[in-house]
Order: structure tokens, then C-alpha cells, then sequence
């Protein structure tokens, strides 16, 4: 019964990754989008954990904990998603949107601050100061039939902030300088059947220079979605390969040159778990840690991030599996050289479960977490912040919090 159980909530965790989807917890007095139905079938249980947030809610801790202001999404008082942002004290908590409908993802430009988010299947842009909301793109109704691509999802802004990526029928390219977005890769025709909605795409993240974008492969009703990177100056897409490529697998982090990425997974049966490195011009994986980490105990990994000090973060433990089977498995924080396996050492005595997220300090001296407070709960959820000094307690950000990102 496992066996047939947990395929089916990989594909609803991959289905959440691929669009980033709007709250779990409803979207107020808006209309549904199909974000907002993907949400319920995976995260329904949500709905009464998120309090409405206000800038007073959070705990109190020290003064410029934070390198940078930390943004997610929460619920406001009205029970609709939008973006907030904490400030670097981890104390201040503004709401920056006050949309009727839900937010259901959202980027933040690291040149000036700019914040591009999807609400109502609209893209829209506003100011760091929140001033100047318009909308760049009107995505129109949501087909039932074909929501992946009929939705506007993933916006991700580049490098400099002068170009937005976003999924709609494809992947697109908006220009912020001049408002003009092209479609730079169309749709394809689902290659399992005609009739099933077709092959789209997802942008997930640029490389530090700008000159590549890490883009989700989506085929509905399929387990062969994937990853791709996409070269805007040659208009190129380079399938990724292996076992590393897989959609399912945790967020994927690039390399500080753009040569390669790392990526992680943590689930058995469904995907191979393990670590992986990805060569961004052969697009082929290698790998780090395997599945098998032998006496019938499997490696599992996430969230990986390449430090500058030369070493690789992440969270990593093995685990037994009579039935070959493994999800919510407990992990630890670890540190290995760049290679994933020499010198690991175990940083923190905790233990983390019901990991939705891990938002890595620039430094690698410190990771935010969203750990969920019980299974079957894929979005987000309590926001804490763990030091890879042990010595250092643990500190309380947010009751909730999704899609972390860093601001400027």
C-alpha cells in the first residue's frame, strides 16, 4: 500500500514545486486559481495552523540577526496570501501586498528591490517601497483542463533585475526596461498522449551572472518531468540528465561560477535519493552520495549549498528501509568539503522531520528553515533560524512562512 501511497504524493509535492503554489490556506474572498486547487489537494491541513500576520506577531530577538531582509508568503488578516518581509532585526514584519486574491509566487530583485508576484493569474510588479502596482501580464482565465500552462507561474527575476522569467504556455522573457515579453520556449505536445495537456515549462533560478536559467520541464500525468537549462543569449535548452535531474528533488543550488549545480533528495521509492552535481554545459549528473549508502541504509540529502568558504552545507542522514521506502526521515545540519563526502561533520544535535524549505545564509553561517508541524504538509510552515555554530541557540522568526527568499 506505501508503495502506491507515496508515488502519488511525490507527484502532488513535484505538481506544488513546478507552478509554486498559492497559499494552502485559501485565498480570502478571491476566486480559486488553479494554484489555489493544487494547494488544497496537497497542503488542505493547513488551514488552520497560519495566523493572520501583523508586524507585532513575531518574537522578539536581537537587532540585525539577518544579513539581509527576509521575505515569504504568510496570510494576512483577511486570510489571503500575500508577501511579506521581515526585516534584518528578525523583529519588523511588513505585508508588501494587499492583493484580493491570493499570491501564489512572487520574486524579489536583488538590484533594486522590485517585487514581481503572481496573484489572479496576473503578473504584476511594484517597488521596493511598495509604490507604483500595475500589471505587466493578464494571463486571462485559467483553462481546468490545461491549468499548468494556462497559469502564470514562477516569475524569477535576473541578476541585474532587468529581466523577468515566468512560465505562461511556456517560458517567458519580459523586459522590464521596455515592457515587451517574448516567448522564448513554446509549449510542446505531451508525449505520453495528444490529448493530455502538453509539455511546459517553469523557471526556477539564474545562475549568478545571468547568462543561464535553471527552468522546470513539466509533463502532466508523467513522472519524467525534469530540469533543463535554458542559455538566453543562444535561445538554447540543455535537458538535464540522471537521476540528479528529477523535478521532485530539493531546490537546486548553482555553483558561485554557473558552471554546475548541486541538487539533493531525501525520499526513497518513488525517486533515488541522494546528492548530486550537474554540469550545466552537458547537462549530465554526477554522482556525489548514491541511493544505496550500503548494509541495506540509504543516503539522503537536501537543500545543498555551496559556501564560499570552499565547503558544502546541507541536510543529510541515512536511514533503513525494510520496504525500500523512505519520506519524512529525520535529517541533521553537515558540512563536507565541495565533493559532498570528505570531512562531513555533523554541526547541530537537531534533528529536522517535516523540512518544506531551507533558505541558506549568503556566508553558510547560518540556515532558515520551514518545518512543517506534522506529515503531509508540503507548503512552508514555521520559520527558524538554526546557527552552524552549535553553541548558538536556535531563534524564532515567523509562526508561518513560504517560498523564502532573500531580499537586497
Amino acid at each position: 500500500m506505501k508503495n502506491k501511497i507515496y508515488p502519488l504524493i511525490a507527484f502532488f509535492v513535484l505538481v506544488a514545486t513546478a507552478l509554486a503554489c498559492a497559499s494552502p490556506l485559501g485565498n480570502g474572498g478571491g476566486g480559486p486559481s488553479s494554484s489555489d486547487q493544487v494547494a488544497t489537494m496537497v497542503a488542505s491541513t493547513l488551514q488552520a495552523l497560519t495566523p493572520a500576520s501583523t508586524g507585532g506577531e513575531t518574537p522578539v530577538v536581537s537587532a540585525g540577526i539577518l544579513p539581509r531582509a527576509l521575505y515569504f508568503v504568510n496570510n494576512d488578516n483577511a486570510g489571503i496570501a500575500q508577501v511579506f518581509r521581515l526585516e534584518t532585526d528578525g523583529k519588523t514584519l511588513t505585508p508588501l501586498t494587499a492583493e484580493p486574491s491570493a499570491v501564489s509566487s512572487y520574486d524579489v530583485s536583488l538590484a533594486d528591490g522590485k517585487i514581481v508576484y503572481v496573484a489572479n493569474n496576473q503578473l504584476l510588479l511594484i517597488n521596493a517601497d511598495v509604490s507604483g502596482r500595475h500589471i505587466l501580464v493578464d494571463g486571462g482565465p485559467i483553462d481546468p483542463i490545461d491549468q499548468f500552462s494556462t497559469s502564470i507561474s514562477n516569475p524569477v527575476f535576473s541578476p541585474n533585475g532587468q529581466t523577468i522569467a515566468y512560465g505562461y504556455k511556456g517560458l517567458n522573457l519580459y523586459a522590464v526596461s521596455t515592457g515587451v515579453s517574448n516567448r522564448v520556449l513554446e509549449q510542446k505536445a505531451n508525449p505520453n498522449a495528444t490529448s493530455l495537456p502538453g509539455e511546459t515549462y517553469a523557471p526556477k533560478k539564474y545562475s549568478p551572472d545571468g547568462s543561464k536559467l535553471l527552468i522546470s520541464i513539466i509533463i502532466p500525468n508523467s513522472d519524467g518531468s525534469s530540469t533543463g537549462i535554458y542559455y538566453p543569449s543562444g535561445n538554447a535548452l540543455i535537458p538535464l540528465t540522471g537521476d540528479g535531474a528529477r523535478l521532485c528533488c530539493s531546490e537546486q543550488a548553482w555553483l558561485s561560477d554557473g558552471s554546475g549545480l548541486y541538487t539533493a533528495s531525501a525520499m526513497v521509492g518513488f525517486f533515488a535519493s541522494g546528492l548530486w552535481k550537474l554540469d550545466a554545459v552537458t547537462g549530465k549528473s554526477t554522482t556525489l552520495l548514491p541511493t544505496d549508502a550500503g548494509g541495506g541504509a540509504f543516503n539522503l540529502a537536501a537543500f545543498p549549498y555551496p559556501a564560499p568558504d570552499g565547503n558544502l552545507y546541507f541536510f543529510y542522514n541515512t536511514a533503513i528501509s525494510p520496504d525500500g521506502v523512505v519520506a519524512n526521515a529525520p535529517l541533521q545540519i553537515v558540512r563536507t568539503g565541495s565533493d559532498g563526502v570528505t570531512g562531513l561533520a555533523v554541526l547541530r544535535p537537531e534533528t529536522f522531520t517535516f523540512l518544506n524549505e531551507a533558505l541558506w545564509a549568503p556566508d553558510g553561517s547560518f540556515v532558515i528553515t520551514a518545518r512543517a508541524p506534522a506529515e503531509n504538509i508540503f507548503q512552508g510552515s514555521i520559520v527558524e533560524l538554526y546557527s552552524a555554530d552549535s553553541t548558538i541557540p536556535m531563534i524564532p522568526l515567523a509562526p508561518f512562512g513560504r517560498q523564502l527568499k532573500w531580499g537586497q
